[in-house]
């Protein structure tokens, strides 16, 4: 079996650091590990490439890929978190009809409104209120609970006691009723980790992921939501890590090209 594990600097590096590793005779990897440092942050001239690359395969954009995960614009435009969610809903039943990708929903859609066995949930206010609440204990002398809030499947944060660290997971697959054996939703989960230094982690994993055709994409709408979370909690944004039980490095021709450029480039 075939795995990777790498770290970049930036979404950008993180990923051309992941399909390097997998080029080679096999084009895919199990429990794939890439590990971003800053992922609010870019390589313009990969970054570039990226889209080039897309285009030429007449690709959804890496933009386009990244607002299903987080709807950067509409974020901006939006006094805050409650109002983001209340404007994309209000959104959603015309991007699900004018895309057949969204046909079944967007990731940021289960984000604010999880179905839930007594109607939808917005789970990204319980993450930024839960944050909110435990960062504003620190200087009280107990300092942030000590907690893990872990969420796996079900449809609400549980709980757990724990030590040092705390972590806000966000369910993304609702069982029972995403039961194709492909397509939406390839994300399982996001989970937020916060240490008592004010920084916030996260980790992502997905059952399976292709490379070219999303992976950056994803990084990017990840990296994004991460930041915008730990804004809105007054917290620093810290590592994001990508975990893919499957990952195939897909569009391989037009791929090698950008490889060989970075290697070029990397040696000069």
């Amino acid at each position: 079996m075939k795995t990777i594990a790498v770290t970049g600097a930036d979404v950008s590096t993180a990923w051309l650091a992941a399909c390097q590793a997998m080029s080679g005779t096999a084009p895919v990897a199990y429990h794939t590990v890439v590990r971003i440092e800053h992922p609010a942050a870019e390589n313009r001239a990969i970054r570039s490439a990226v889209d080039k690359l897309l285009a030429a395969e007449d690709l959804q954009p890496a933009e386009t890929v990244a607002n299903t995960i987080f709807p950067a614009a509409i974020a901006a435009a939006s006094p805050d978190h409650l109002e983001l969610a209340r404007r994309y809903l209000a959104m959603l039943p015309t991007l699900r009809r004018l895309s057949p990708g969204n046909a079944c929903g967007t990731y940021f859609g289960r984000l604010v409104a999880f179905p839930g066995p007594e109607g939808p949930v917005n789970q990204l206010d319980a993450v930024i209120t839960r944050l909110r609440r435990e960062t504003a204990k620190k200087g009280s002398g107990t300092g942030p609970l000590t907690a893990c809030y872990e969420a796996g499947f079900t449809d609400t944060p549980i709980a757990v006691p724990g030590d040092g660290v705390g972590a806000v997971a966000l369910p993304v697959r609702a069982p029972g009723r995403d039961n194709g054996l492909l397509g939406f939703p390839c994300l399982s989960h996001c989970s937020f980790q916060l240490d008592r230094s004010g920084t916030l982690h996260a980790m992502a994993h997905y059952r399976s992921h292709l490379m070219v055709e999303r992976a950056y994409g994803n990084y990017l709408g990840l990296g994004r939501l991460m930041a915008y979370i730990a804004s809105q909690a007054g917290l620093e944004t810290g590592e994001l890590t990508v975990t893919a039980g499957y990952a195939r490095l897909d569009c391989r021709g037009r791929l090698s090209t950008l490889l060989a450029d970075s290697a070029a480039a990397d040696a000069a």
